[in-house]
């Protein structure tokens, strides 16, 4: 089995036989097979249970000949082991029953032995090194993003809550932060014991800050996870993924991260300039242009790959595969991504 290493290198700023390409959820409700599988396991069934979590992992590399597979699982997965249950609910997102909006709820957080408690993901994270030809990345959300679900309760659109005890409470909001810091930077090793390649902090709704709050509230936790992953290892690629940042882009660098993933609201050249030339560049195709017609596609594709000037940049789209897309038209863009010449 030949291992294709094209991801690896465009991490590392190297230079690629082809432009790599692995999409967000590239796993999941899209595919017919994953949705065969749904009507016997919920997500976090799938989670726990290795050989069936492998299965899913690896169905989308076979089927769209992607470069990279990333581990099936929920940003929220370690937060059920550090004391604060949860549920996803279908066509919602991560719930919690009670939320955290207190220094006393904080309190009752746990330090829990992530080797223990969260085996299954070592299981499977070993079961995928052995069958997988392309790296595998491994992933976390981060502690904004984390903490968002947990003081809303769920997903939200303003962040009350949160942003309440962000300005109110400077001692629980440092010591949630703290929490979820520590918690990440072990469930990262945890992946990267276990054999995961690369990894992606997860930031999603990191955009929703202005520029002083980022600096205030979030970037030196950031930097105290990317510095302490990077300590534990530094061979391992590290993406860091936000959405709607293009405002925060010099400061997400400054975070960390040798991949910084964009969403479709800045153009290639303009994240370029921000962020220089090292760190590498991951997407960032509007997911919604899957509905375009092929040609349509193609052109919007090739509007972004004509950008790329040197070998550290990975196709991605800049946000997740949304449920109705058709598996031949991710299979479609990933050959035409493979076949676009690289502008050296």
């Amino acid at each position: 089995m030949v291992f294709n290493d094209n991801f690896l290198k465009a991490c590392r700023r190297e230079k690629v036989e082809h432009i790599p390409v692995w999409y967000m959820r590239q796993a999941g409700r899209y595919q017919p097979e994953y949705k065969k599988i749904r009507e016997s396991y919920t997500l976090m069934e799938i989670v726990h249970q290795p050989e069936i979590c492998a299965e899913v992992t690896r169905m989308p590399v076979e089927e769209l000949d992607v470069d990279a597979a990333i581990l099936f699982s929920d940003i929220m997965t370690p937060i059920g082991a550090m004391g604060v249950p949860f549920e996803i609910r279908e066509n919602i997102g991560p719930c919690i029953d009670n939320p955290i909006r207190n220094a006393s709820d904080i309190a009752r957080m746990k330090t829990p032995d992530f080797k223990k408690e969260l085996s299954y993901v070592t299981e499977t994270i070993q079961l995928l090194r052995q069958q997988l030809s392309v790296p595998l990345i491994g992933f976390c959300g981060a502690p904004y993003t984390l903490a968002s679900y947990m003081v809303e309760g769920g997903p939200s659109k303003n962040y009350i809550h949160t942003k309440s005890m962000m300005y109110n409470n400077a001692i629980a909001w440092e010591a949630l932060m703290n929490v979820l810091v520590d918690g990440m930077i072990e469930y990262l090793k945890l992946q990267i014991d276990a054999g995961a390649q690369a990894l992606q902090v997860f930031d999603s709704w990191v955009g929703s800050f202005s520029r002083e709050d980022y600096k205030a509230y979030v970037l030196p936790y950031m930097k105290r996870l990317f510095t302490s992953v990077k300590s534990y290892n530094n061979r391992i690629p590290l993406i860091h993924f936000g959405v709607n940042t293009a405002h925060l882009l010099d400061l997400i660098k400054e975070a960390g991260g040798d991949v910084i993933g964009l969403d479709w609201r800045i153009s290639i050249t303009d994240a370029r300039n921000i962020l220089g030339n090292d760190v590498a560049i991951q997407g960032n195709l509007d997911p919604t242009a899957l509905y375009a017609p092929k040609n349509q596609l193609e052109e919007k594709a090739s509007l972004i790959l004509e950008q790329v000037k040197q070998s550290g940049f990975v196709f991605n789209l800049g946000h997740g595969v949304t449920p109705q897309v058709q598996v031949k038209t991710l299979k479609d863009l990933t050959h035409f991504v493979h076949d676009f010449e690289l502008k050296n």
